[in-house]
């Protein structure tokens, strides 16, 4: 899937002309880039997508129909396991990272519809992570569920309240899993 886009293929996604596309660069309205040294324009997929909901755009020229998922715990056992399910599943498309750091790049460039978050990163924790994604505008229609091994309530309550729609604790059913994603994405 493409993650970055010129004006020519934008403007066919959005079944308007070039010229169009490169206004509302230019007026600030589509956020991208200048390929350094040229006069070309980038366009990042977020970015696109949000021209065309901010534009009443359908984005049926953009998408698979699939829903984004990604996976952030550093376990791979259990990324691979997650994946495996949710790809067999047919209506997800998945991204992994390890750390919260590469959670924060993919978040970037994947623009997820859902993260799977552990909550016990080796750089961060996912509380942290999760804080991080709702202080910024761009991701507020990111649902976070938290995956972790803690059992006490108090703490899972705190981790409710960085923003995450849900959690699920370690280890997991499979088919509850797969539940809580359906449900968070409001999907039948």
């Amino acid at each position: 899937m493409k993650d970055l886009f010129t004006t020519g293929k934008a403007a066919e996604i959005c079944n308007v002309s070039q010229q169009t596309i490169i206004r509302c660069f230019d007026a600030g309205k589509l956020e991208g880039f200048r390929v350094p040294g040229s006069k070309f324009r980038r366009i990042p997929r977020a970015s696109l997508i949000k021209f065309m909901k901010d534009n009443s755009i359908p984005l049926d020229n953009l998408d698979s129909g699939k829903r984004k998922v990604l996976i952030v715990d550093d376990d791979q056992e259990i990324v691979e396991l997650i994946a495996d399910v949710l790809i067999r599943d047919g209506r997800f498309e998945i991204k992994t990272a390890a750390s919260g750091y590469e959670a924060g790049i993919a978040t970037e460039q994947f623009g997820p519809d859902l993260i799977l978050l552990d909550y016990m990163l080796p750089d961060v924790n996912g509380d942290v992570v999760c804080h991080t994604i709702r202080q910024n505008p761009k991701f507020e229609d990111i649902k976070i569920i938290i995956v972790s091994g803690v059992i006490k309530q108090d703490e899972i309550d705190r981790m409710l309240k960085t923003g995450a729609e849900d959690f699920i604790k370690k280890p997991f059913d499979i088919v509850e899993l797969t539940d809580k994603i359906t449900a968070a994405l409001k999907m039948k």
